[in-house]
């Protein structure tokens, strides 16, 4: 192989999330695969927001994971640039040590609107900054179309730092990050709330839901004894994936716009 061919190759093992050749204990993947499907066979009960973020969470094994900490630093701080700093101190979280930063948030922290994805990607993980790739250009188009930018709103995501090789999060991994998710909405206080995805959805209100079902419509959520409307809608990548959506998401950032406006309240 050419240096070229080579310098291609460690790019596209870097944006896989691929970090080392060979680790050093030796890994039985067939018993990681039996665990994984008996996970998912187990029913899982659903729980509200406030719930999840008072109680112990249960997490994956892992020495490092804390969600008291976790707990304690998110209540301890009373302004988001505090926030900020006790995520960056903190390192409870496995997937701190393969990100590149903290994603914390973008925009207008003091903005009507806080939007809340699911994770960073590659873009988002190397500039610090949530949904600044493909997803956040259409992302930034959406606003525009219903006259909003990041000087109005406020944009974040469930798990502020990158899992490996862009994949979803796991329920222990979201758990773990979700008192600073709702202390981030606590500190901004928006006045609407918008889910970009099922994930993010699934999270706010805390139990499984179909994007496609509860989409555009309206939702009230509780955090921390307040109150917040919530709106779920496609996620820009998924947008990106299937155009023929666009349309159905254009009708939502049309329901966000008559909030706005206080010409359609939700209820």
């Amino acid at each position: 192989m050419t240096d070229l061919e080579w310098a291609a190759l460690l790019e596209w093992y870097a944006a896989a999330g691929v970090d080392l050749g060979v680790g050093d204990h030796p890994v039985d993947r067939f018993a990681a695969q039996a665990a994984l499907q008996q996970a998912r066979a187990r029913p899982v009960q659903p729980i509200a927001p406030a719930e999840a973020a008072a109680s112990h969470a249960p997490v994956a094994p892992d020495a490092e994971a804390s969600p008291v900490e976790a707990q304690a630093l998110a209540a301890a701080a009373d302004t988001l640039e505090a926030l900020e700093a006790a995520m960056n101190g903190f390192d409870g979280s496995p997937l701190k040590q393969r990100a590149t930063q903290l994603v914390f948030g973008d925009g207008n922290s003091e903005g009507r609107v806080m939007l809340i994805g699911e994770a960073p990607g590659r873009e988002e993980d190397l500039q610090g900054k949530p949904f600044v790739g493909r997803s956040g250009q259409l992302l930034d188009r959406m606003l525009a179309a219903i006259g909003l930018d990041r000087t109005q709103v406020y944009i974040a995501n469930t798990v502020p730092w990158r899992p490996p090789g862009n994949r979803t999060p796991t329920p222990a991994e979201i758990a773990l990050c979700l008192p600073f998710l709702f202390r981030q909405i606590t500190l901004a206080a928006p006045e609407f709330i918008v889910s970009l995805g099922g994930p993010s959805a699934n999270t706010l209100i805390g139990q499984p839901v179909s994007i496609t079902r509860v989409r555009g419509q309206w939702r009230r959520i509780e955090i921390a004894g307040k109150t917040y409307p919530l709106l779920p809608t496609f996620h820009p990548a998924f947008l990106l994936r299937q155009p023929a959506q666009k349309g159905l998401a254009w009708r939502d950032m049309l329901t966000l716009r008559r909030a706005l406006d206080g010409t359609d309240i939700p209820v």
